[in-house]
C-alpha cells in the first residue's frame, strides 16, 4: 500500500508541477486554419490532460462579423472533430470558456473594442489579468497588430501579459530587425514567444538530453570523433494550395533560415551552463554566430518538376495553380556549413531540405571517424563501416546507432546492424508540439523559443544567399533533389546517406 501511495503522490506532483495560473488565452486570426488544425486541439487536449485549471477562458479575435460567441463554439467542435479528436472529448468542450470578438477593420477602435471585451470575460470568470495573445496572423500584419495591442494598453496588466509570434520572423535580416524593433517598442524580450514548432517536438527536445544526459556521447560530439553530419529536412507534398506564400519565400526561407538553422545549432552548441532559457539559447545563438560566411558554391538551389508522388503522377512546380510559369523559385536546397569553433573545425555540416522528395523525414546522422586500419577484409575490401548514428525527429521517433557484427559462419563476414530506440514502441503516442510550445507560454518557460538575437543571427548567416546569382537544377518530384545535390558532396569525398527506416516492431 505504501508503494501505491507513493506512485499516486508522484504523480499528484507532476500534474500540479504543469499546472498553470488563471489566465486569459487571445486568439488573433481565432478563425484561421492555424487556430482549426493546431491551437483548438492541442488546447482541448492540455484541458483534458488537467493541467489548465479551472479558471481559464479563450477568446478568438478574427474579421467576421457574422460570428458571435455561440457561433465560433460551433466551429470549434467542428474544428476537433476534423482533428479526429473523439466524440466523447468534443462533447465534453467547457462552452462557457470561449468566446468570439469581431475586430472587422484592425483600426484602433477594434482594439479598444477588445480590451473592453477582456475585462468583461476576466470579470465573469474572476481571472486575474493573466494574458496571452497568440498572433495566427499573416506575417505581413504582425506589426500593425503589435501596435494595435499597446494602443489600447494591452501590452501590460496588473498579471503577466505574454505575445507569441509565429514565423517566419521576417522575410530577411532587415525585416527582421524591424520587427524586433517594432515588438520591444512595446513589449519586453521576457514578453515574447517567437514559437517555430520544431522545437517543441518531443524528439528535439530529447536531442539536447541524448547529448548532455549521456557522456559517453558528448565525450565523442567533437572533430576528433565525427567525420560529417548530415541533416535532412524531407516532405513528401509539393506546394498545396500555398502558392500564393511560397512562390515568394522559397525553401531557403521557408524551411532553412527557422527549422534547418534550429536543428544545426542544437547539434553543435556547446554544453549550456544550466537548462533554463537564457542559457540554452546563449549556446545557440553563439553557435549560429560561429558559422563561417556561406559560399554560394556550397549550395545547391532545385525545383521539383512532373514525376510521381505515391504511386501518383504529380505536376512540376510550374503546373501547380497560382505559381508563376517563370518562377525561379526554389523547392529544394542543399548546403554545406563551417562551423568554426574548437569543437568542430574541419567537420563538415551538410544540409538538405525540399519538397517533393521520396518521404517525410527529419533525420539528423552523424558519421564516425571510420577505424585508422582496417582488421577485416574480404576479397581484398576492407568489411568494416564507420559507425552512423541517426536521430529521427519524424515521422519514426527514436535513434539507431549502426554497429558492425560478425555473421555467424564461415566464411568471415561482417554485417552493419542498428542498435535503436523508438518513441512509440516504448512510450505511445507522442505529444504535439503545440501542445507543448502553449503549455510553456501559459507557464513562462522561453527555452523552446527563439530569441530576438536568435533569429537575426540566423538571417545575417543564410539572407545574403537571398541576394546572389543563382542557378535553380530541375529534379524529379519523388527524387532525393537534383544531380548538382550529390555532387556538392562528392567535392570532399562523402555521399549522403540512405535514410534509415525505423521497423514497426512490437516491445
Amino acid at each position: 500500500m505504501a508503494t501505491a501511495a507513493a506512485e499516486v503522490d508522484a504523480g499528484a506532483t507532476t500534474m500540479s508541477r504543469y499546472r498553470v495560473e488563471p489566465h486569459l488565452f487571445v486568439i488573433l486570426g481565432g478563425t484561421g486554419d492555424l487556430t482549426r488544425r493546431k491551437l483548438l486541439p492541442a488546447m482541448r487536449r492540455l484541458a483534458s490532460l488537467d493541467v489548465l485549471g479551472d479558471r481559464r477562458a479563450l477568446l478568438a479575435v478574427a474579421r467576421d462579423t457574422e460570428f458571435d460567441d455561440d457561433g465560433f463554439r460551433g466551429w470549434a467542435k467542428g474544428a476537433l472533430e476534423a482533428a479526429g479528436m473523439s466524440e466523447d472529448e468534443v462533447r465534453r468542450l467547457d462552452e462557457a470558456r470561449l468566446y468570439y470578438q469581431p475586430m472587422p477593420t484592425g483600426e484602433a477602435d477594434d482594439y479598444e473594442a477588445l480590451a473592453n471585451r477582456i475585462q468583461e470575460i476576466e470579470g465573469a470568470h474572476d481571472l486575474p489579468q493573466n494574458r496571452a495573445f497568440y498572433l495566427a496572423l499573416p506575417p505581413r500584419t504582425f506589426s500593425s497588430a503589435i501596435e494595435g495591442l499597446a494602443s489600447a494598453g494591452l501590452n501590460e496588466s496588473a498579471g503577466w501579459t505574454r505575445l507569441v509570434v509565429e514565423k517566419p520572423f521576417g522575410r530577411d535580416l532587415e525585416s527582421a530587425r524591424e520587427l524586433n524593433r517594432e515588438i520591444h517598442r512595446h513589449f519586453t524580450e521576457d514578453q515574447v514567444y517567437r514559437i517555430d514548432h520544431y522545437l517543441g517536438k518531443e524528439t528535439v527536445q530529447n536531442l539536447l538530453v541524448f547529448r548532455f544526459a549521456n557522456p559517453i556521447f558528448e565525450s565523442l560530439w567533437n572533430r576528433d570523433r565525427i567525420e560529417s553530419v548530415q541533416i535532412t529536412v524531407a516532405e513528401d507534398i509539393g506546394i498545396e494550395s500555398r502558392a500564393g506564400y511560397y512562390d515568394q519565400s522559397g525553401a531557403l526561407r521557408d524551411m532553412v533560415q527557422n527549422h534547418v538553422a534550429q536543428l544545426v545549432a542544437l547539434v553543435g552548441m556547446e554544453v549550456p551552463a544550466t537548462f533554463r532559457a537564457d542559457a540554452v539559447r546563449y549556446e545557440k545563438i553563439k553557435l549560429l554566430g560561429a558559422v563561417a560566411p556561406i559560399s554560394i558554391e556550397d549550395v545547391v538551389f532545385g525545383q521539383y518538376a512532373r514525376g510521381t508522388a505515391g504511386g501518383e503522377a504529380v505536376p512540376g512546380y510550374l503546373e501547380e495553380d497560382g505559381v508563376d510559369p517563370e518562377s525561379n523559385t526554389e523547392t529544394f536546397v542543399a548546403l554545406e556549413l563551417a562551423l568554426d569553433t574548437w569543437r568542430w573545425q574541419g567537420v563538415p555540416f551538410y544540409v538538405r531540405t525540399g519538397k517533393r522528395l521520396p518521404r517525410r523525414l527529419t533525420q539528423i546522422a552523424v558519421t564516425f571517424q571510420a577505424p585508422p586500419v582496417c582488421l577485416f577484409e574480404s576479397m581484398g575490401v576492407c568489411q568494416t563501416n564507420p559507425n552512423v548514428l541517426y536521430l529521427t525527429l519524424q515521422p519514426d521517433e527514436g535513434f539507431a546507432l549502426n554497429v558492425d557484427v560478425k555473421v555467424p559462419g564461415e566464411p568471415f563476414e561482417l554485417s552493419t546492424l542498428p542498435l535503436d530506440f523508438f518513441y512509440k514502441q516504448v512510450f505511445g503516442a507522442i505529444p504535439d508540439a503545440y501542445q507543448t510550445l502553449l503549455l510553456d507560454v501559459l507557464t513562462g518557460d522561453q527555452t523552446l523559443f527563439v530569441h530576438a538575437d536568435e533569429a537575426e543571427a540566423s538571417w545575417e548567416l543564410f539572407g545574403p544567399l537571398l541576394e546572389a546569382e543563382r542557378r535553380v537544377h530541375l529534379y524529379r518530384a519523388g527524387a532525393w533533389g537534383p544531380d548538382a545535390a550529390d555532387e556538392l558532396l562528392a567535392k570532399r569525398g562523402h555521399a549522403w546517406l540512405e535514410p534509415v527506416e525505423h521497423p514497426d516492431r512490437s516491445i
